[in-house]
């Protein structure tokens, strides 16, 4: 398997590890405090270590990590394991982070994620969230013997190869392909129009080719749908349409759905097949699969961000790298150490979030087209955590008592 060339041998890695409960199906560690990233966060030395922990029974790993690392938590953890694994799954992009967390020296943050919701998200792209982290170089850390599990790694990293082509011309280089790669999970993430770095994605691929050369390498040698010159690190593909329908019949099913619904027309009701033949066919087939990228990653992202909010540590140690915007987004506030959780969510019920839902249509180069407001994109979604935060609030209170 393609992820096994990158496992880490690293006895750091495994150190911290060891903090945390064993029960893991796939541990890795990810992001710049890992692999060399251009640009600001090229500070490796000192760079955050992320780390992401596969576990088959939520609700026991969190029963066992809260006795270990209490702290760990936000005031979630008053409301116990069910709760939290309740959090973790219904909300955002199915994964639960503790962050700013300090282990032997460095500091760490780690999301938690069942490994039902993961393989889903890996073979159908859901939320595209720790998909996407896992069509980049990670370090594996830890790994067991699940078939299914190693499958849907492998089926995840030919699905991104197969959307890149579908967005690349008839001849790229290697550095154009694995940028188009590293770029599906940040198609429409809000994150980067309003704090991320907008060189992210080639900060982080100029650094890493050798890596993601290992990664990718045995794919595009047995691809029947591309000729890819090593040596020379240039590709070729069909371009044709009977060649993108091919492609586009093997991407994963949320894409294919949404693709479908960008595409049909009110009244209309066609199968998604039809729908595809009809892409296939398009000059803009590679704005069209990028638009559906955007649809998907979109909404996941600023879920997940939302929720951050709610199950971050109880020490507040907030960083604005965490959270920074300037100009019209003013709900969008600069976080420090200073803010309390109590004031972010004040904020949070009184912003645009809290009603406001960002539709977009049409199609654009970036998967980004005309822009409306609807209500309730994230109001039952914030009301809900809302309803959580100020219940434990009660529960600690009744218990200082």
């Amino acid at each position: 398997m393609a992820l096994q060339a990158l496992q880490s041998s690293g006895v750091a890695f495994r150190k911290i590890l060891s903090h945390f409960p064993e029960e893991l199906s796939l541990a890795f560690a990810y992001g710049s405090g890992v692999y060399r990233q251009a640009g600001p966060s090229s500070d490796q030395k000192n760079a955050m270590l992320d780390f992401v922990f596969t576990v088959d029974d939520p609700v026991a790993w969190h029963s066992k990590n809260l006795k270990r690392n209490w702290n760990h938590y936000s005031f979630l953890k008053v409301l116990g394991p069910r709760i939290i694994t309740a959090v973790q799954n219904n909300y955002g992009a199915g994964v639960y982070y503790n962050t700013l967390i300090t282990c032997d020296g460095r500091l760490i943050k780690y999301g938690v994620i069942s490994t039902s919701v993961l393989i889903e998200d890996l073979l159908n792209w859901n939320n595209l969230y720790i998909a996407g982290r896992l069509q980049k170089p990670v370090k594996i850390v830890a790994m067991n013997e699940d078939v299914a599990l190693r499958s849907a790694l492998d089926q995840n990293l030919k699905s991104a190869v197969t959307a890149a082509f579908l967005m690349l011309p008839e001849s790229f280089s290697e550095e154009d392909l694995f940028t188009e790669i590293a770029g599906l999970s940040y198609s429409g993430d809000f994150r980067m129009v309003v704090g991320e770095d907008k060189a992210k994605v080639l900060n982080i691929v100029k650094p890493n080719m050798a890596h993601f050369r290992e990664l990718y390498g045995s794919i595009l040698q047995e691809s029947p749908q591309v000729v890819y010159k090593a040596q020379q690190g240039s590709l070729e593909i069909d371009k044709s349409p009977e060649g993108q329908f091919t492609q586009l019949m093997t991407l994963p099913k949320t894409l294919q759905q949404q693709i479908n619904h960008i595409m049909d027309p009110p009244g209309k009701n066609r199968d998604v097949e039809e729908t595809l033949l009809q892409v296939a066919h398009d000059p803009d087939c590679g704005d069209v699969v990028r638009l559906g990228l955007a649809a998907i990653v979109r909404p996941s992202s600023m879920r997940q961000s939302t929720k951050g909010i709610f199950t971050a540590g109880s020490n507040q140690e907030w960083r604005p790298h965490w959270m920074s915007c300037q100009g019209p987004h003013r709900w969008y506030t600069l976080m420090t150490k200073n803010v309390s959780q109590e004031s972010i969510l004040s904020a949070l019920l009184l912003s645009p979030l809290a009603s406001c839902n960002v539709v977009t249509s049409g199609v654009s180069p970036h998967g980004f087209g005309a822009a409306r407001c609807e209500p309730g994109l994230f109001s039952s979604e914030i009301n809900s955590l809302a309803s959580l935060f100020l219940f434990s609030r009660a529960r600690t209170c009744q218990s200082c008592k």
